[in-house]
């Protein structure tokens, strides 16, 4: 599908080759010295009372309502979810069989006449880099993945595990190893599942991406650099509903939408690792990073990432919602340049990768027409945060979905029935 979203700059993150302390001291008995010191104590415990409590005014008299946790307290927090949450967390080591470079004798004057030759590299013998027809299994990169089953099934990223002819193993928490399947790659998002033979693994605990907010604590877990397994950064949830273009040696350039933005350390090695809230469950994937930013991260929803995993409990394979349109994401530039009555909603309009309706797919046997412009789907508008693609993305293929359609003056409700995206 085609929008009008703003590119940025985005590597996908798989590897590939308060200051001080006041105290007072009880030593004190007597005297003006331990009359200082319990002023002291009194003036600072009460800097500590009314920075921790507000007192309001009741029917009754009064009350405190806590304002913060103390520090110590969200330090056990990091540390229980990080705690929780390691087992779950796995390493993911690509390998795959790559040319043995060897050294060949060379002769850098053979293109000379005989009589230049004997005056030149008498004695002495060169070589250079050749191959030979040899190939030698190689380490080539590595990312991360998170257990989702106590059966082995395992979610990480599509680009980790995108190269059909490399094998894949995983390394859980307690150092033991592991061969890896790729049971599904998604065609839209960048979420895979892979399956390792093992039992009575801990799952990790996934939690509700819908409910994330802005400047909430985040906790990133993964493989960094492909070598320090395990490797833990802390942060906050920076931006929402983010569009980007990321893009890596090998796979090309995919644009993802709706992603979770967080300035917690992401490193490469770290995509397909999990990013949790303080309660240690997973509310997204860490997928990229933006290149010559400064901790300038992004995750894939969890709640994305949930239906994949079902799909394939239940299928054995990812099955994802079709539509069939191709649009513009209209905001207020695209209506003022096209004259549109509407800032908001997906222009259908055809471009250089095809027509704005796709011949038999659900959108065209529907009757949606191109230049319609879609208003919602089941209610929820499309928006510069909410576009098409995402919402169709909520439901499951066979599901019937109502569009709020405007066509010339008139809106319409169409009705239509998802399919399965077709194979690339």
């Amino acid at each position: 599908m085609f929008k009008n979203e703003k590119n940025i700059k985005i590597i996908t993150t798989s590897f590939l080759v308060t200051l001080g302390v006041f105290a007072v001291l009880n030593v004190v008995h007597a005297g003006f010295f331990g009359d200082a010191s319990n002023f002291l104590k009194g003036l600072f415990t009460k800097e500590i009372n009314v920075g921790r409590e507000l007192a309001t005014s009741t029917g009754a008299g009064e009350k405190t309502v806590p304002l913060y946790k103390p520090a110590l307290d969200y330090e056990q927090a990091v540390v229980g979810a990080v705690e929780g949450a390691s087992p779950s967390v796995v390493s993911i080591v690509i390998s795959k069989n790559v040319p043995l470079v060897e050294n060949c004798p060379y002769d850098p004057f053979t293109n000379l006449p005989p009589e230049f030759r004997n005056m030149f590299g008498q004695g002495m013998q060169f070589s250079k880099p050749c191959d030979t027809g040899k190939i030698e299994k190689q380490d080539v990169g590595g990312g991360s993945g998170f257990i989702v089953s106590s059966d082995g099934l395992i979610v990480t990223n599509k680009h980790v595990v995108y190269d059909k002819t490399a094998e894949y193993t995983v390394f859980t928490n307690d150092g033991k190893k592991y061969p890896a399947k790729v049971l599904a790659r998604d065609s839209v998002n960048d979420v895979a599942l892979i399956k390792i033979d093992a039992t009575n693994l801990k799952a990790a605990t996934l939690g509700d991406s819908d409910s994330v907010k802005l400047g909430q604590t985040a906790i990133a877990i993964g493989n960094a650099l492909g070598e320090f397994r395990n490797t833990v950064s802390v942060g906050v949830i920076s931006g929402l509903s983010r569009s980007v273009t990321a893009g890596g040696d090998g796979f090309g350039n995919e644009t993802i939408q709706g992603v979770i933005q967080t300035d917690a350390a992401i490193n490469p090695g770290n995509s397909g690792g999990p990013l949790l809230n303080l309660r240690g469950e997973v509310i997204a994937m860490n997928t990229a990073i933006a290149s010559g930013a400064q901790n300038i991260g992004f995750a894939i929803p969890i709640n994305q990432a949930k239906r994949a995993i079902e799909s394939v409990k239940k299928t054995g394979t990812i099955k994802t919602p079709y539509l069939g349109v191709r649009y513009l994401l209209i905001d207020e530039d695209i209506a003022a340049k096209e004259k549109l009555s509407m800032t908001e909603g997906a222009l259908v309009r055809g471009n250089s990768d095809g027509p704005a309706v796709v011949k038999k797919s659900p959108a065209d046997k529907a009757g949606i027409q191109a230049e319609d412009i879609i208003i919602s789907v089941n209610g929820d508008k499309i928006t510069a945060t909410s576009s098409l693609s995402q919402l169709i993305q909520k439901y499951n293929v066979g599901d019937t979905v109502s569009l709020e359609v405007r066509r010339g003056d008139k809106t319409l409700t169409i009705k239509v029935t998802l399919e399965e995206r077709p194979a690339e």
